[in-house]
């Protein structure tokens, strides 16, 4: 049988993390039942064409695979493994097809075991070095940090490159202005809890390890979710949890309330505060409390979430008491809360007049995500529910009212998310028409479009890209240019052209609770109205911004497996526009603006300087070299200030901020990280309004050219009011 459409294009896959669960100091000698269990209906799915869009055998050929694909996710810099340990683990190179097909997934665990060892050891190297007398930084050694292509190390090799990376941390740390004593605390304690972590990590973590070892052998986006990521995944897609309204990070041995989001019991409550440590976690009004210092956060986590309207207690230690204080109790009743955060925002930017160029007013509305809350839609009559559509149509309807001169969807980073709602928003700026074709393994292909008469934005558009933006990113940006209703600004897209389902485990042997996971399974690929893939190629912008990654560093050509770009036959849809004879203007007007635009000019100077530090792949370990790259650094930062203060150009939050205070996350304060995660927000975006402008010039150029205008877009009069 074929799976349905899940109308689903997930986001890029991402690692699932290895986190430790409290007291799991030993991995299991082999996989559980479920696990072995899993791993057979894993392979089922992967094997067989009535489901994956490009199965394959597993086989001896894909063993290899699978086993170079497992190194590399145990030890990725191989920092860990030595070249002897590699070649021991080689006789398992043929045997992981017939692992997973019996489910007896002993090698794969002797491997993960030997990992959690290995760093044991170097972890303890690490701190070692500490006592010893080797932070001298007088010579001229560099710390070659990227190690994907090298071969592997020798023990002594190893220690040589441990010792360079400690120096490297060292230097950090002095640089930021710690003293010696202090360097020697922060390390002891970070190569200490890495120890600590990874020796807690268990046979779920080995599993799901090897098994997305497994699933990117197939294709890039495939991926299989234990049931706990499964339920993160879908939280993130529907931008709602159940719980009490707090975000959480881990410091130290302690989970700590980073922030309380608005509109929960958390922050209705004023009982907490960024900052607050939670040492214990009770359920009800009298259940008992548990101790949480150590557990892993996503343990803590499980016990603090569930079901709105009942009720939790937490142990509380406010951030100004020892940990070793008094607890404070604080019983809360969660509720559902709306992930806000990660919602469509909008803003309106003032286009200054230009040489003869009139000022505009350009709205621009940010997208982070293309998420649906699927439940909700099919729960709620009423239709409250997370929707991206809905909240962009709300949006643009605010923008009409403010009568704006154009919209700037901003798509930057945005990594995709529902079909559906890449369909449904695209047909806010369409009248009806296509907006994907799907094909499936078989080849059979489906034509996915607006069939909803009218538009919620008939005004001039353009959609700012880069490369970070992909899957259902591309779909939007594709079909807006292939209908030729906007222009599209930035970079070259991410090039994923595929669809992905999620796939429930537990269907099959219809579990009461979730014991297997999910298989986020590539099922299709979509092709643009016009028959053109974005599969490897992504989306080509008409006004192009310097590039920040290249390539051949990221988006889906570096993937070894990834499908090839290829064509099929268009389908009919309106033409709404061509820009082509007004690109060149465009070019040339953006080319002069940015000229004069300093702001600009220090985004791809700092560009080219990321790209030039980038490509040497090696640090200096000469701390004159170091501190006058550091100094530098922040005398430019300084003087950019002051002469955004000159120009009246809108300052930057972080100007005064080191490049660089050697800490990792986990070390630093976590109410002031989250502060400047915030003021993050409100740096400078010279690329944004620049888009804006871009669009501001094309609005001017086509309103004053009556026979441009009808060149550029016969359509007008139908579906846009570029030309008013």
């Amino acid at each position: 049988m074929k799976l349905p459409h899940s109308l689903l294009i997930l986001a890029l896959a991402t690692p699932l993390a290895l986190f430790a669960r409290p007291g799991a100091d030993t991995i299991a000698p082999g996989p559980t039942a479920d696990q072995a269990t899993t791993a057979k209906l894993v392979y089922g799915l992967l094997s067989d064409s009535r489901y994956a869009y490009r199965p394959q055998a597993l086989d001896d050929a894909l063993s290899k695979d699978i086993f170079k694909r497992y190194l590399d996710a145990l030890d990725r810099s191989k920092m860990f493994f030595t070249a002897d340990d590699v070649a021991k683990f080689a006789r398992y190179k043929l045997s992981f097809d017939d692992a997973i097909k019996g489910g007896k997934l002993d090698p794969a665990y002797a491997m993960f075991a030997l990992y959690k060892q290995r760093v044991a050891e170097r972890s303890a190297y690490a701190s070692g070095l500490l006592k010893q007398d080797i932070f001298d930084f007088g010579g001229d050694e560099r710390w070659y940090y990227d190690r994907e292509d090298a071969p592997w190390a020798t023990a002594a090799e190893l220690d040589e490159l441990w010792k360079q990376s400690v120096r490297n941390d060292w230097l950090r740390l002095k640089l930021a202005g710690k003293e010696p004593a202090e360097i020697r605390k922060v390390l002891a304690k970070r190569y200490g809890n890495f120890a600590e972590s990874t020796d807690e990590l268990d046979s779920t973590d080995a599993f799901s390890s090897f098994l997305n070892a497994y699933t990117a052998s197939i294709d890039p986006h495939t991926n299989y979710l234990d049931p706990r990521s499964a339920e993160r995944f879908n939280q993130s897609m529907s931008l709602s949890l159940e719980g009490i309204g707090a975000q959480l990070q881990k410091q130290d041995d302690v989970v700590v309330i980073r922030e309380v989001l608005p509109g929960g019991p958390a922050i209705k409550s004023g009982k907490l505060q960024a900052g607050d440590r939670i040492v214990g976690v009770g359920q009800g009004a009298s259940g008992p409390m548990e101790d949480v210092v150590g557990w892993r956060i996503d343990d803590v986590v499980e016990k603090i979430k569930g079901p709105k309207g009942t009720q939790v207690r937490l142990d509380i230690v406010p951030p100004e008491a020892g940990l070793d204080s008094q607890p404070v109790r604080v019983s809360l009743v969660r509720d559902k809360i709306r992930l806000s955060a990660d919602a469509a925002k909008s803003k309106i930017l003032d286009i200054p007049a230009r040489g003869d160029l009139p000022a505009r007013r350009i709205g621009v509305i940010e997208l982070p995500g293309f998420y649906q809350d699927f439940a909700g839609r099919r729960d709620n009559a009423n239709g409250d529910y997370a929707s991206a559509t809905r909240d962009v149509a709300r949006l643009l309807g605010e923008m009409n009212a403010k009568k704006v001169d154009g919209v700037v969807m901003d798509l930057r980073n945005n990594g995709g998310g529902s079909l559906a709602e890449a369909i449904e928003l695209t047909g806010l700026f369409i009248d009806q028409g296509p907006v994907v074709q799907v094909r499936e393994s078989g080849g059979r292909v489906s034509v996915e479009g607006d069939r909803k008469a009218g538009v919620a934005w008939e005004g001039p558009l353009a959609v700012l890209v880069n490369r970070g933006s992909a899957s259902a990113s591309e779909i939007f940006a594709g079909a807006i240019q292939d209908y030729g209703r906007g222009l599209i600004i930035g970079e070259q897209t991410f090039g994923k052209g595929t669809v992905q389902n999620l796939v429930d485990l537990d269907r099959w042997p219809a579990n009461e609770k979730p014991r297997f996971g999910q298989v986020k399974l590539t099922i299709a690929q979509f092709f643009l109205p016009g028959g053109a893939s974005t599969q490897n190629k992504g989306v080509h912008p008409d006004i192009a911004f310097p590039v920040t990654v290249d390539a051949s560093e990221f988006g889906e050509s570096t993937y070894d497996n990834a499908l090839p770009w290829t064509r099929i036959a268009a389908v009919p849809h309106v033409r709404y526009g061509n820009f082509t004879p007004i690109l060149a203007k465009l070019d040339e007007l953006h080319d002069a603006r940015v000229k004069d635009n300093p702001e600009f000019q220090w985004w791809a100077q700092d560009v080219a300087d990321f790209r030039t530090e980038r490509a040497k792949k090696f640090v200096s370990l000469n701390e004159a070299e170091r501190r006058r790259e550091r100094d530098a650094d922040a005398a430019k930062r300084a003087k950019r200030q002051e002469l955004r203060k000159e120009l009246g150009l809108k300052l930057d939050p972080l100007a005064a901020e080191s490049a660089d205070d050697g800490l990792q996350a986990s070390e630093r304060d976590i109410v002031a990280d989250a502060a400047r995660q915030k003021a993050a927000e409100e740096r400078p975006d010279p690329l944004l309004r620049e888009s804006a402008a871009i669009l501001a010039d094309a609005t001017a150029m086509l309103a004053r050219d009556k026979q441009l205008a009808a060149l550029v877009l016969p359509e007008t009069g139908r579906a846009t009011h570029w030309a008013e």
